[in-house]
């Protein structure tokens, strides 16, 4: 039986309605470094497809490698980097969940993008765009991994998000993603940071981050 083993996530699957739309929420996920395959880390996204889930919305929680980003500010997600051992669509191919070679030149649907971007700004959200760049854990990186982060182009780096996005791009379920920013990962004033830190950062930017989603569910 896969369950949640972090302190802050609870792996529960709530059900019920925002502003009339069926919504099925899951509090928490599974991660890579738990040790947990692939497959199971991403068997939700599979589960909420045959559910009727028909277009998903992923949060996390990352440090920043852009100078310009704040501890609890927000990311829209543009693309990502991918720097995690494996993929969930390793293995035999079912054609008809998803191709064997999915696309993924525009992994994060440009609708729900642009409707999350229309939202902040009539609502005065502060919301970033940028890349993520997805990295095992559990373990936070060095001085020297946090300055080639930012060399190949990441604005924030997390341990999640990217194997659930691979999913939904292979199984045709449009998905988008938001970082909430936690920590500040500058090599050159490196502080050290604790588990109870960015749990405190990401319980500030909560009421943000849902009433962007809540608002954004009511318009797609």
């Amino acid at each position: 039986m896969v369950t949640s083993t972090v302190e802050s996530h609870k792996g529960r699957l709530i059900f019920g309605k925002l502003n009339g739309v069926e919504v099925v929420a899951m509090v928490g996920r599974f991660h890579f470094y738990e040790g947990y395959s692939m497959k199971e880390v991403t068997y939700p996204v599979r589960l909420m497809k045959h559910l009727g889930v028909q277009k998903l919305m992923v949060s996390n929680a990352s440090g920043a490698l852009n100078p310009n980003y704040q501890k609890g500010d927000l990311m829209l997600l543009d693309d990502h980097i991918n720097l995690l051992p494996g993929n969930p669509l390793i293995g035999s191919n079912k054609e008809e969940e998803g191709p064997r070679f999915p696309d993924m030149g525009r992994p994060y649907d440009q609708q729900i993008n642009r409707v999350l971007t229309d939202v902040a700004a009539k609502h005065q959200i502060k919301i970033h765009q940028g890349i993520y760049a997805a990295v095992s854990g559990p373990n936070l990186e060095t001085r020297a991994e946090y300055r080639y982060l930012r060399i190949i182009g990441a604005d924030v780096v997390g341990m999640s998000t990217v194997p659930e996005v691979i999913v939904a791009n292979h199984i045709g379920l449009p998905c988008a993603a938001i970082s909430v920013i936690t920590d500040v990962c500058d090599p050159d004033n490196l502080h050290p940071v604790s588990l109870a830190e960015i749990i405190e950062v990401a319980a500030t930017a909560e009421p943000v981050l849902t009433k962007l989603i809540v608002q954004t569910v009511a318009e797609l």
